[in-house]
């Protein structure tokens, strides 16, 4: 492999700190006014190779709102007998400087949660999560229930769709991995308050029927559980220690006179 080559610039170009000072409080005077920008154009930090012929040079960027940030100026020369020319001034981000989140498309901001009252959220044109209703749903319950009372819907879940809920049921507050659930005496699928679901997810999830779960009202997965399970048995132990009883029927009692 060949090496790559180390920048070597003109000494003048490195030198010329001053130059490039005075070019980024003029670009900061543009913004904060001649007073001003003299104090938004800090400390030299580094001077920073950009090719044979070019330099930049960073100064901390001392305005408010811009911890971290810092001033780039770039010297450029086209010869040794060429005078030194500003190329470049602006404000570029340090290493722990406070920048924007990287972006997120419009289409992809919106997260589980984010609906409010009054919300409208369409479905995308080809959501994978849905097929055409006259499709079969590869479901037998759905497909029983949707010929039985005419539901006709226009769509149905996917295979896809039903796979992606189940496992964000299965790894989701209410699965067996939650730390409740690693607590509790016995898992949901054999509680008296578990209502399973139909179709294809009825061996694997239902919802909590128990007012005083915290899952009430939640689809829950078979080895979810909680304190409150049908079969808890009430404590009937006395709260206050009790002494062991001994008794004495093996031993010969001698009477004493009084």
């Amino acid at each position: 492999m060949n090496a790559v080559p180390t920048l070597d610039p003109p000494a003048r170009l490195v030198d010329a700190v001053e130059q490039a000072r005075a070019a980024a409080v003029e670009e900061a005077a543009a913004d904060l006014g001649p007073h001003a920008a003299e104090g938004a154009v800090g400390e030299h930090l580094e001077a920073v190779p950009e090719g044979p012929d070019a330099v930049s040079h960073h100064f901390a960027a001392t305005q408010g709102g811009y911890q971290g940030w810092r001033w780039s100026v770039t010297l450029a020369a086209a010869g040794e007998d060429t005078p030194v020319t500003v190329s470049e001034v602006v404000l570029i981000p340090g290493p722990d400087a406070l920048v924007a989140p990287e972006w997120v498309p419009w289409d992809e901001r919106v997260r589980p949660g984010d609906l409010g009252v009054g919300d409208l959220l369409p479905a995308q044109q080809d959501d994978p999560r849905l097929v055409p209703g006259y499709i079969a749903s590869d479901d037998p319950a759905v497909e029983e229930v949707a010929v039985e009372v005419g539901l006709g819907r226009r769509l149905v879940p996917s295979r896809y769709g039903r796979d992606e809920a189940a496992r964000r049921w299965h790894d989701g507050p209410h699965g067996p991995a939650a730390d409740m659930s690693r607590a509790a005496p016995a898992p949901c699928g054999t509680c008296g308050f578990f209502f399973p679901l139909a179709g294809s997810l009825r061996a694997a999830f239902g919802v909590c029927g128990n007012e005083y779960s915290p899952a009430d009202g939640s689809v829950v997965d078979v080895g979810f559980g909680c304190g409150a399970h049908s079969d808890v048995q009430p404590d009937t132990t006395s709260a206050v220690a009790v002494a062991e009883l001994v008794y004495d029927d093996g031993v010969d009692l001698e009477p004493i006179g009084r």
